[in-house]
């Protein structure tokens, strides 16, 4: 997003939710804008709760299937954003969290943005993969393995001072 882009929205935002504040305190009264404001909020934090069991049960009974539960991360990612705008004080910011509450406006704004997200795993770009059940190759490791029977290690109770691991490390006198 360009910078100036997101000033604009940074500073549009608050004054859209003041002036929905006017406009629904002019209509409603005070008292009634207030319970409004205060009841979305605790809607916000009940449906948070609930459908974030809910995803919660989704992802276990999917990772113990053995699959990668994308959708279910991203679902919940927005779940979390949706239950946070019903949290903050607002009209504006209710609209939208209780817009992300229903799957299909996730599905169809995940459709929208999910082309310009990159995953990155611990393999690098795009680097998550499903194990397949087959051994893994072992590594060349020639003449780097050292075979220790159990008489042959031990533990010292302090550092080895011919070792080159314990150089730097202050020896008591």
């Amino acid at each position: 997003m360009r910078p100036i882009i997101a000033f604009s929205l940074l500073l549009a935002w608050p004054l859209a939710e003041i002036a929905g504040f006017v406009v629904v305190g002019r209509a409603l009264g005070l008292w009634w804008t207030l319970g409004l404001v205060i009841i979305t909020g605790l809607l916000g934090a009940f449906l948070m709760r609930q459908q974030g069991l809910h995803l919660l049960k989704k992802l276990s009974q999917e990772s113990q299937q053995g699959q990668i539960p994308a959708s279910s991360v991203v679902d919940g990612a927005m779940i979390v954003v949706a239950g946070i705008l019903l949290l903050l004080p607002g009209f504006f910011t209710d609209i939208v969290g209780i817009a992300l509450f229903i799957p299909f406006v996730r599905r169809l704004l995940w459709s929208a943005i999910g082309k310009r997200v990159v995953v990155v795993g611990p393999r690098g770009r795009g680097g998550f993969s499903r194990p397949t059940g087959e051994p893994r190759e072992a590594p060349d490791t020639a003449g780097k393995v050292v075979d220790l029977d159990e008489e042959e290690f031990h533990r010292n109770s302090g550092p080895n001072p011919s070792s080159p691991w314990s150089r730097g490390i202050d020896r008591d006198p």
